[in-house]
């Protein structure tokens, strides 16, 4: 089983555009607790949050949409700078991770395991988890069918076993191809 290494840091958005004049940027959010933006003093922005060379940034203001968030950076004063941010990550360090609870998960966990039936039949392991709003899809890759994606919510999930690396799935009619 592929086990993918932890990352340094847990990514909280993604900065889509400058906004204003003031130095604000637009952030599409992809954290479950976007409320925690404000409790924040510093985020770290980067390309990739296994890699630990993020660099630091003091947090000015942070305002809260329903689903984006515009913040402003201490050190970012005008749109230009702000623009140069454009396509960059905002995160947060992993040891400052909000905990969660018991029957819950980090996506980033959930990579490389694999995925099987509740009738046992193996269908490969997850490659991706595209959160898409409604609910996660876990992209699988699959020996048999290919490139699987399956929506993740509680009538598909079963079980996650982190010990053994496995999910088990009871998967919607017809999303299987016939062969």
């Amino acid at each position: 089983m592929t086990e993918r290494p932890q990352p340094h840091y847990l990514i909280l958005g993604e900065i889509v555009r400058a906004h204003g004049v003031i130095g604000e940027v637009r952030l599409r959010l992809v954290t479950d607790y976007p409320e925690r933006l404000r409790q924040l003093k510093t985020v770290y922005l980067g390309r990739d949050p296994l890699k630990p060379n993020a660099q630091a940034h003091e947090l000015a203001s942070v305002r809260l949409s329903s689903d984006h968030c515009l913040i402003r950076l201490r050190d970012v004063n005008d749109r230009n700078q702000a623009e140069l941010l454009r396509g960059l990550l905002v995160m947060v360090k992993i040891e400052d991770a909000v905990p969660l609870e018991e029957d819950e998960f980090y996506a980033y966990e959930l990579i490389g395991m694999s995925v099987q039936t509740h009738d046992g039949l193996s269908l490969g392991t997850i490659r991706e988890v595209m959160e898409t709003g409604a609910n996660d899809v876990y992209i699988i890759n699959s020996p048999d069918y290919g490139e699987l994606l399956v929506p993740a919510h509680g009538e598909t999930i079963l079980k996650i076993d982190l010990e053994t690396r496995t999910i088990t799935m009871s998967l919607p009619d017809g999303l299987l191809p016939t062969r």
